[in-house]
């Protein structure tokens, strides 16, 4: 359920809803469709299920709202707003931010899968998560399961929002970059430097559990912590950008339950 005090940040960023084309039953208000969302979100049950019993609507009703909704932004305006919070206390650890992925598998084949190198060539999809040092989620993004980790790095760091909350201008660069050696290039090197990041990453042929990993071990509890949400743990939705929408969902309630934590 989600609390009034919750609701009154939530509801000013939703969008209008368009006039009806034609009569029928009214409305089903949009947070009675937000608490289905998170029913599905949190239980993985399939829409079509949706106990109607809850007074959450149809499943097709909280599908609809969820792809408007993400077509409207609506998660990364929900996700600055925990950001900006937490700044404004001095809990977010700009000194360092860490990235990894982790596989999972894509029941059915759609935009943003490919043939997963650690199942058998299945079809599957990655989720890339950064973090700041404590393990807050900065950044998430969705990509096949073939793609290679180090091609997301850029283009993840670009998705961390410019966060506000304090005197001066916003924040959106860590100082220093942690990673496992999938990461590890060159290339990649310099131009993390260039943007005024120190790249921390693992070399090549050192073994596993050493060395860094006394400092990324954070992002491998993000990235549990969404997999906790059973609807992630397999991309049951064709569509990539139903899938990224309960990504975004599940990163902003990580987000806030450190508010609640911290602040």
């Amino acid at each position: 359920m989600v609390s009034d005090e919750l609701w009154s940040l939530i509801e000013p960023l939703l969008p209008e809803p368009g006039p009806k084309k034609v009569e029928g039953r009214p409305r089903v208000p949009d947070r009675q469709a937000w608490c289905g969302i998170l029913f599905v979100l949190h239980t993985g049950i399939q829409w079509e299920y949706l106990p109607q019993e809850l007074g959450f609507g149809s499943g097709t009703t909280c599908w609809r709202r969820l792809a408007a909704w993400n077509e409207a932004g609506v998660w990364d305006q929900l996700h600055a707003l925990p950001l900006k919070k937490l700044r404004s206390k001095n809990q977010l650890d700009w000194s360092r931010a860490v990235i990894d992925s982790s596989h999972v598998r894509a029941a059915p084949p759609g935009p943003k899968s490919g043939p997963s190198p650690v199942d058998r060539a299945r079809p599957g999809s990655k989720h890339h998560v950064v973090t700041d040092g404590q393990g807050i989620p900065l950044a998430v993004s969705l990509t096949g399961g073939n793609r290679n980790d180090v091609t997301q790095l850029l283009p993840l760091l670009d998705k961390i929002p410019a966060v506000a909350g304090t005197v001066g201008r916003p924040r959106r660069r860590p100082d220093t970059l942690f990673a496992d050696r999938g990461y590890e290039h060159d290339k990649y090197c310099r131009l993390l430097r260039e943007r005024g990041m120190r790249p921390a990453i693992a070399e090549r042929g050192q073994p596993h559990g050493t060395g860094l990993g006394t400092f990324r071990w954070v992002v491998e509890r993000t990235i549990s912590w969404l997999h906790g949400f059973r609807r992630l743990r397999i991309r049951w939705e064709r569509r990539d950008d139903i899938h990224e929408s309960f990504l975004g969902h599940a990163v902003r309630l990580i987000t806030q339950r450190h508010v609640q934590r911290l602040c």
